[in-house]
């Protein structure tokens, strides 16, 4: 482990100095035993997942005809902008179409008041039609904003061409 070596002697009297070589080489496999021992000890973060509500499985029941009345629709944009409007699609005008925020719970009172004003309350439907210019976190918090109004039925949906163009002039 250890190597004392002595210096050679030059004929004068002096104090002889011993040099101490330590070798290293176990401490290398010492550290891979630690590095082991902490890589299987220590607890890896689980990934989060969000469970979507996908149907049961099972024979096809007749599903009710969702009035107008009974949904709301999210347009998702560019530049964190969202709008929504709840009337017939043909109906559909820039003055319908309304704009709001992902700042704090704006998004979330929407959907409880029109669920609240809705005829048939328990099949009252959300959909979301994400823009191409929508980004990714936009779509998550408005999936988050479901979970919060404990939103079951909800929907997503390509933006339809009439829908576009409201949205265009709105935009612009």
């Amino acid at each position: 482990m250890e190597n004392l070596n002595e210096p050679k002697s030059t004929g004068k009297k002096s104090l002889s100095k011993k040099l101490i070589r330590v070798d290293m080489t176990p401490l290398v496999d010492l550290g891979f035993l630690l590095i082991t021992f902490f890589m299987f000890t220590t607890n890896f973060s689980k990934p989060n997942v969000m469970d979507l509500g996908l149907p049961a499985k099972g024979p096809i029941t007749e599903t009710p005809v969702i009035d107008f009345k009974n949904q709301v629709t999210f347009i998702i944009g560019k530049d964190n902008r969202v709008f929504y409007y709840q009337s017939e699609l043909g109906d559909l005008n820039s003055n319908i179409l309304k704009e709001t925020s992902f700042d704090g719970i704006k998004i979330s009172n929407i959907i409880s008041n029109y669920k609240k004003a809705a005829p048939k309350p328990e099949f009252f439907t959300v959909i979301i039609k994400p823009t191409d210019d929508a980004n990714y976190k936009n779509f998550v918090d408005m999936l988050d904003n479901m979970a919060i109004t404990k939103s079951d039925r909800y929907g997503i949906a390509e933006i339809k061409p009439l829908e576009k163009k409201i949205y265009e002039e709105k935009v612009n």
